[in-house]
């Protein structure tokens, strides 16, 4: 199996499953618990059918949107995630040339293993800080301020992570960052002599943003849920996110949003958008799907804030079926982790080509030539 063999994001799964050792695999791939809500946050979407609308002349669609005060191709990005360059060499890099290439937002996680001066260096393209906010008061500042410096476009506050979530494949594997080998998972890193090559030849892995103030993760070898439910503050609080709205002068997100109250409480303390979602399922298993509770948020918030539909996305359709709903725009992870990790910045571009192909050839097929155009009166709930 090569790249070109790729035409779906479940085919760059399988891929990145035959290049990347197990534990590295089961980081992106796992989930909480038993792995319910990531399996419901894709069938979500099929809960729900698209009514297409045909003679609409739809020879060109126009698929621009704004999001976070700059305008954007296509109304898909791609979310904050962390450790990238252990899944491939060339990581957040990467990333965030693939974005720039397709006009869309790259996110840019805390836990970066790239800075982000360099990050916002590297391309004019729109872009996102996601912040945890750690017990250390001084680099949380310290993060915010080289964001600001580095001109992002905006910060998303996640709110979803006061502690790690149960993520059993990461136990079993013993998977930390940085990797730390044991008797138990060695054989699945030495028969991936590629992944190891790139490992211990290549720059050391370290988490920039975070080593001025914190061993762990960079050079102390912690998993990413004990990460969370120790370093992170579990204090913080809406008092508290308030603050932090005040301290960036810029469009402002929640990340991790779910009940319609939390919503309005988005609004009345100065965000000017929320992303829906539960953070791939893994934090809390068993909780709603992003695309359940969109059309709610929508209802309740949808004229006064910037809602983004993140999580679940493997599909033009999905993209269009949460457009239909009332989001501003989608957003995931995996869908680019995935390519990532199969082919580093060639993997992301054709796996982000290959949606906004769907995208079009979608609206195309629904009579839409415009994102406007797309509304509920397009769906069917089953």
């Amino acid at each position: 199996m090569k790249l070109t063999d790729c035409h779906n994001i479940d085919d760059f799964r399988g891929l990145a499953k035959r290049r990347l050792p197990w534990p590295v695999f089961d980081y992106i791939d796992g989930a909480a618990d038993d792995e319910v809500t990531r399996r419901r946050n894709r069938a979500a979407f099929d809960q729900c059918d698209l009514i297409p609308r045909v003679l609409a002349g739809v020879e060109s669609v126009n698929m621009k949107t704004t999001l976070f005060g700059r305008e954007i191709a296509m109304p898909l990005f791609l979310s904050p995630t962390a450790l990238q360059r252990l899944f491939h060499w060339q990581g957040e890099r990467a990333v965030l040339r693939a974005a720039a290439k397709a006009g869309t937002v790259a996110g840019i996680s805390s836990l970066a293993t790239i800075g982000l001066a360099e990050a916002g260096a590297l391309t004019d393209g729109p872009k996102l800080f996601q912040l945890y906010v750690h017990h250390d008061e001084g680099l949380n500042k310290a993060m915010l301020d080289t964001a600001r410096d580095a001109k992002f476009d905006a910060v998303a506050l996640t709110v979803d992570t006061i502690v790690g979530g149960n993520r059993e494949r990461c136990l079993r594997s013993g998977f930390t960052s940085p990797p730390r080998f044991t008797a138990r998972n060695m054989l699945s890193y030495a028969i991936k002599p590629g992944w190891g090559l790139n490992y211990v030849l290549r720059e050391k892995f370290s988490l920039p943003n975070l080593a001025t103030h914190v061993s762990e993760g960079s050079s102390v070898p912690k998993s990413v849920a004990e990460y969370f439910t120790s370093m992170l503050d579990q204090s913080l609080d809406w008092k508290r996110a308030e603050a932090i709205r005040k301290q960036w002068d810029g469009p402002f997100c929640l990340k991790g949003i779910a009940a319609v109250e939390d919503a309005k409480r988005a609004v009345d303390i100065g965000a000017t958008a929320i992303m829906v979602s539960n953070h791939g399922g893994r934090q809390l298993d068993g909780s709603l799907s992003p695309f359940d509770a969109l059309a709610d948020i929508v209802d309740a918030v949808g004229d006064r804030i910037e809602v983004i539909c993140d999580g679940g996305i493997t599909r033009g359709t999905h993209v269009l079926k949460a457009l239909s709903v009332g989001a501003k725009a989608c957003s995931g992870g995996r869908l680019y982790l995935y390519a990532l990790a199969a082919a580093g910045e060639d993997g992301v571009n054709r796996a982000v080509g290959l949606l906004r192909a769907e995208i079009e050839r979608g609206m195309k097929l629904m009579g839409a030539k415009s994102l406007s155009d797309l509304s509920r009166g397009n769906l069917r709930w089953r």
